[in-house]
């Protein structure tokens, strides 16, 4: 087999040229749309529609076959049904194609031994050309930076370009990732949807990015593994070059069967994956909440380990309850909510003190919205400043803050948020429950996200989240009983 080296990957991510095969002039046919999706998020590389019936799609002439393409082709999209399977890959090796990427399902994830055969047959004419296939039975490569978008999507919406890579066994967990990343502002370097990953697999990928300079972090869903000595080596090379947090589909017995129905992967136990992910140092998600909380946390705040954590509520009013339920949660995850320092409680009693206060930690501000907006600024600083805590956790909803201050004075506090934690050098995450007045949170999580700082819907969600971080495994040296 050819040399599958980390480089020889950077054409899924950078082709010169896309085709698109299964491209009719049918706007709602999937081809249709992913060629469409391409020209309007702005791919720049050449883009080539193919349908043997002909026609105009996007504004592009479509070829009636891939040798009549008059230029090179890179990266070949295939939209077709699967017993044209074989025959494209043919007609790629003829082209000179680098990749196939087969959106294409009903290979052996169907447990027929034709789709078996159909794999192996295709697997083999491609490995004696050197060409690389993607899938069957996915959504292929993602990348911002050059304007690839995810999918058949004809608005082609790819988001900002960021520093987080991702892998998915499945197409529709990428999608929604891609989907929460452009929503909570995760900015992604590249993604890539493998489906049955027949040739190239989540292994490739993992040591791809872990050499890749663009990547930062990596995320993966996986459902099971072909080769589990090979993955656990990827493994270990991706979360000792940089964080990487996993989600394991299928831990359960149903979920393991519907893995098998999906992508045709092999599920061993939950525990031999969670043992396995901590041997190598990954971090285990157990759900999309978790992945996408974490992967928030490490584009906005870094790789920290924040155990000691300051709750603050009641920005407005309401704030003894949340206080109090906020250090439910951390202690429920094993975080440490310590006694803030006897300054930092003295200069709070200064300034808001009263009968009934949480001053310790929790810390209730509620009481100085009575004394004026520069009061409940101050006390805010005060916490952030205190040595024994690592990052503080706030929690504002925005129904009681507009129902109190309304508006304008709504609008200074969270100003004033937006710069505390650049001023003070503490990590600051915000708790923002969903509620009535959507539209108005909406608009201030954007700005909160755009200023560095991570917001969660929950003090739940935000604990959990932390203690992912603060409690990542340390890699031991290992075999991984994963087969």
């Amino acid at each position: 087999m050819p040399d599958s080296g980390k480089c020889s990957l950077d054409v899924v991510f950078n082709p010169r040229s896309i085709a698109v095969v299964g491209a009719s002039a049918e706007e709602k046919k999937s081809g249709a749309k992913w060629v469409s999706g391409l020209v309007k998020a702005g791919y720049k590389g050449s883009i080539y529609p193919v349908s043997t019936n002909g026609g105009r799609i996007a504004g592009l002439d479509i070829a009636s076959s891939l040798s009549a393409i008059q230029g090179e082709v890179d990266y070949v999209i295939a939209s077709v049904p699967a017993r044209f399977a074989l025959g494209l890959v043919e007609e790629c090796v003829e082209k000179g194609v680098k990749v196939i990427q087969f959106f294409t399902a009903g290979f052996s994830e169907t447990g027929l031994s034709d789709g078996k055969q159909l794999e192996r047959q295709m697997l083999e004419t491609a490995r004696a050309a050197g060409l690389r296939i993607i899938g069957p039975n996915c959504v292929g490569s993602y990348c911002p930076e050059t304007r690839i978008s995810y999918g058949p999507v004809p608005d082609g919406k790819v988001g900002k370009a960021g520093d987080v890579a991702f892998i998915s066994q499945s197409g529709g967990v990428g999608g929604k990732l891609v989907e929460d990343g452009i929503a909570r502002q995760i900015n992604f370097s590249k993604g890539i949807s493998l489906g049955n990953g027949i040739d190239l697999d989540a292994a490739d990928f993992f040591e791809y990015f872990a050499a890749d300079p663009k990547t930062n972090a990596i995320a993966a869903y996986l459902e099971g593994t072909r080769n589990g000595h090979k993955l656990f080596r990827a493994l270990l090379t991706a979360a000792t070059a940089k964080p990487t947090v996993v989600w394991k589909g299928g831990r359960t017995e149903a979920g393991a069967a519907a893995a098998r129905s999906h992508t045709g992967s092999l599920a061993s136990s939950a525990p031999v994956w969670s043992g396995m992910l901590r041997q190598s140092g990954a971090i285990e998600a157990r759900n999309l909440e978790e992945m996408t909380d974490c992967l928030l946390l490490l584009q906005k705040l870094g790789l920290r380990r924040m155990s000691n954590i300051a709750v603050v509520g009641g920005l407005a009013d309401g704030g003894g309850g949340i206080s109090v339920s906020g250090s439910d949660a951390c202690n429920d995850n094993r975080l440490c909510v310590p006694t803030l320092t006897s300054t930092t409680r003295n200069r709070l009693q200064e300034l808001i003190g009263e009968v009934g206060s949480i001053l310790i930690n929790p810390v209730d501000v509620s009481p100085a919205q009575f004394r004026g907006m520069d009061v409940l600024y101050e006390a805010i600083r005060t916490v952030t400043q205190d040595p024994g805590i690592d990052v503080v956790v706030i929690q504002e909803d925005m129904d009681i803050m507009l129902s109190f201050l309304g508006q304008p004075e709504t609008d200074q506090v969270n100003h004033f948020l937006q710069g505390i934690s650049a001023e003070t050098g503490m990590p600051l995450v915000m708790v923002m429950p969903h509620g009535a007045n959507e539209p108005e949170r909406n608009v201030v999580e954007q700005h909160l996200l755009e200023a560095g700082i991570p917001v969660m819907p929950t003090m739940a969600r935000a604990a959990r989240a932390l203690a992912m971080l603060a409690q990542r495994p340390t890699r031991a040296p290992a075999t991984s009983a994963l087969q």
